[in-house]
């Protein structure tokens, strides 16, 4: 092939490279880069439902973010985020690691039942969110009925009423729904550990516990990363499963960024002030972003 020729074909290819690439170019720029870069601009200016149709808002500069710091609220909303993902992932990344072992066994109704498990994943969180409300209803919830017929407790508890149980509802509700994220991912991942390394630890002596954490936890230590990873920015910003449950109350008690941002935005229509909050959120994520990739890329 000549050299014009060979000029020829990578210009071609290239063409054809850019031809896939632009729809999703496209749609990245249009549905999330704008956006992002508008609900920045929108922050450092006094929007409100007066001027938001004339777009005659005045430039205000750090007086939002100032303002959400300076308020109680933004740390309760900060404080209850963390302890919401904290003690999401705490159960729910070792449950789905337990199940995604027990289902990576062979044995008859492994597919079935591991089958059944992704269904809960596949439930929309608004109906998952429904679910759960009906089962902590303080008059009618099954999970009172089971507590009394257990008898281990006298009268039902007012599940949502109160901020620690409230904050204890949710929390159940997101480990339900985040269990089969987690077993999927490390099932899936199990499923590419090679055999032979096994085998060869068994000739050797090597016990399944050995096995287990000086084979399986090292080589699936970039899946554990991508999973805490995905799981802690999945639920760091839950909007759905709390606005459902408890809309940010009693009180304050559970109220998340995700729901304070929502709440100035289109509670209050101080639309400025949640664009503030939004900010935040979306720059905590960053960061945990960004140290993800920094753990990835240490490990290549």
């Amino acid at each position: 092939m000549t050299k014009e020729k060979k000029t020829g074909y990578f210009k071609k290819r290239k063409r054809v490279i850019y031809a896939f690439v632009l729809p999703g170019a496209l749609f990245m720029t249009v549905m999330i880069i704008l956006p992002i870069f508008y609900n920045v601009i929108m922050s450092f200016k006094d929007v409100n439902l007066m001027n938001f149709a004339t777009g005659d808002s005045k430039f205000v500069g750090l007086t939002r973010y100032k303002e959400i710091f300076n308020d109680q609220v933004t740390w309760i909303a900060i404080k209850n985020t963390l302890i919401f993902t904290f003690w999401s992932l705490v159960f729910q990344f070792p449950i789905g690691f337990a199940l995604a072992l027990f289902f990576s066994q062979k044995f008859k109704l492994a597919g079935f039942l591991r089958g059944i498990n992704v269904i809960a994943w596949m439930i929309p969180m608004v109906a998952v969110s429904g679910v759960f409300k009906y089962m902590f209803n303080s008059d009618v919830g099954i999970v009172n009925q089971m507590l009394l017929n257990l008898h281990l407790i006298r009268q039902p508890i007012e599940w949502l009423a109160h901020g620690n149980t409230a904050m204890v509802s949710i929390i159940i509700a997101n480990i339900w729904k985040g269990v089969p994220f987690n077993m999927i991912l490390l099932a899936t991942a199990l499923t590419t550990l090679p055999e032979d390394i096994y085998e060869s630890a068994s000739i050797d002596g090597a016990s399944k516990i050995q096995s287990f954490f000086y084979i399986t936890i090292p080589l699936l230590k970039p899946a554990i990363i991508s999973v805490l990873t995905l799981g802690f920015i999945y639920t760091f910003k839950v909007f759905d499963l709390v606005y459902v449950m408890t809309g940010g109350g009693p009180g304050s008690s559970t109220e998340m960024l995700s729901t304070l941002a929502y709440r100035y935005s289109f509670g209050e229509y101080n639309f400025s002030q949640g664009a503030a909050i939004a900010n935040v959120l979306f720059v905590m994520l960053m960061l945990v972003g960004v140290v993800y990739i920094r753990i990835v890329t240490k490990e290549e």
